[in-house]
């Protein structure tokens, strides 16, 4: 189980992977935060948020990783294993950035339509 130090240790280095040009406007950066988030339409408390993108009037735009949530989700992988698994959350995250500057919504449509998927899947009828 990576502490979470470690894992911010990890998001550094993938942080340091990508490209400067998508940073732009990123003002806040990649922020990590210790908690548990669960989304607010979790049926059985098992709809983890492992990352958010947020744009907000005061804060301004970053990218939010919950490690609670990690941890619940990939504590028992390899370092390589959690590495692959984060890269992928800052990716989407950072998709959800660039399409906000650019005033598209693709990605929140198709997050929509998984998000409808899980409710479908977790109907008893």
């Amino acid at each position: 189980m990576a502490t979470i130090e470690e894992v911010q240790i990890i998001l550094d280095e993938i942080a340091e992977e990508l490209p400067a040009e998508i940073y732009k406007d990123l003002n806040g950066g990649i922020v990590l935060l210790p908690q548990v988030k669960l989304h607010k339409k979790s049926v059985d408390d098992d709809l983890y948020v492992l990352g958010e993108y947020r744009n907000e009037r005061i804060s301004g735009r970053y990218i939010v990783v919950y490690y609670g949530s990690v941890e619940k989700l990939y504590g028992r992988l390899s370092r390589r294993m959690l590495k692959n698994k984060l890269r992928s959350v800052i990716k989407h995250e950072f998709l959800h950035h660039l399409e906000s500057m650019a005033g598209e919504r693709h990605l929140e449509l198709e997050d929509e339509r998984k998000l409808a998927e899980y409710l479908k899947n977790k109907d008893p009828k």
